[in-house]
């Protein structure tokens, strides 16, 4: 077995276990919503977001792949050299997501996905070989590359925000007057709004891996063109559900009672903000951050009722995190790189 092979196993691997992290990591931004406002039980809820977690990358297309696999370009580099940029990258995307999984801190998994790819090819090539996307913003109107990655993780969240604060409004108006016993069927609508929510993250997040599998196999010559095999799809719904059985209690935990005090209607609303966003994202093949939408949703419908009992503090911490996450997972990522580039294989 030749160096390009092993090294093409070893960061299918390695993306793999990211897609594994990704799902454990984001699983409890779908849950928690369920859990806080007690509309199931944490079986039923994890049960359930698993299913639909599952079909979303099987039925949700690849246009997302599609961005995230062509935001580097290091196909005129030696075929060992590139996967292993990647495999150090995407190193960088799992070590963050761990320590912000350990210490109980939404992040992204997506911004650190760019982060830890981004600092990995600068470190190896330089950063012309980063596809930044500003010209072609400036000069066409278009957004590709880097830009239109970093363009859709920034704009989601705001999207999240006034979306939540608007259908939080809507649904206060037409329950208005409504007796305690509304919540009753607020509670089985979840079932609802919650798979369509672990459906649209499967259908966003899965693919991230998808892409990053689907570029390994070009830059390896194993395949002459970026279309994404079956089995990619499948292997990546497989283990990012895997990863959503994991759970991610420590989460569940902040993004479920630490922002705002979730009831029934709130976490339907988020629910339903956090799908329409993501799905539209998905079509357009724009990666989102499920953390993100979910928590800038959860603030804006608590702002739309009593912006006071939003507990901002917590909600800067998380803003404090986001901001740090593109620049630490890419550190990891260069140091990886370094750390192989010393033992002489990667070249």
């Amino acid at each position: 077995m030749d160096t390009v092979t092993i090294f093409a196993i070893t960061a299918i691997v390695i993306v793999l276990i990211f897609d594994y992290t990704n799902g454990f990591h984001d699983a409890a931004n779908i849950i928690a919503p369920m859990i806080a406002s007690r509309a199931m039980t944490p079986v039923q809820a994890v049960v359930l977001v698993a299913t639909f977690e599952f079909l979303g990358p099987l039925l949700g297309g690849t246009a997302v792949a599609n961005t995230i696999g062509k935001f580097i370009n290091i196909s005129d580099v030696s075929a060992v050299l590139s996967v292993a940029v990647v495999m150090c990258g995407v190193f960088g995307a799992i070590f963050w997501n761990i320590l912000t999984w350990w210490y109980g801190i939404p992040s992204s998994s997506s911004h650190a996905l760019v982060g830890g790819l981004v600092g990995a090819v600068i470190a190896a090539v330089g950063s012309s070989s980063v596809v930044w996307g500003f010209t072609e913003l400036a000069t066409k109107g278009q957004m590709t590359g880097v830009t239109k990655v970093l363009l859709s993780l920034i704009v989601s969240p705001l999207l999240g925000f006034w979306v939540g604060f608007l259908i939080m409004r809507l649904l206060s108006m037409v329950l208005a007057g409504a007796k305690p016993s509304a919540n009753k069927p607020l509670r089985k609508i979840q079932f609802i709004t919650a798979g369509a929510l672990a459906f649209s993250h499967g259908a966003n997040d899965a693919q991230k891996s998808m892409g990053i599998i689907t570029l390994v196999l070009v830059l390896g010559h194993f395949i002459d063109e970026f279309v994404v095999p079956f089995w990619v799809i499948l292997a990546c719904a497989t283990v990012i559900t895997l990863g959503i059985l994991s759970g991610g209690w420590r989460i569940v935990k902040t993004v479920g009672f630490a922002i705002f005090k979730l009831r029934p209607i709130h976490a339907v609303s988020a629910q339903l903000t956090s799908a329409l966003v993501i799905f539209g994202a998905s079509a357009l093949g724009a990666p989102v951050s499920t953390t993100h939408v979910v928590s800038s949703s959860i603030m804006g419908i608590g702002s739309s009722e009593r912006p006071k009992a939003v507990r901002w503090s917590k909600a800067r911490d998380i803003a404090s995190t986001w901001i740090i996450t593109i620049p630490g997972s890419g550190l990891v990522g260069a140091l990886t790189y370094y750390a192989i580039a010393l033992t002489g294989i990667a070249k």
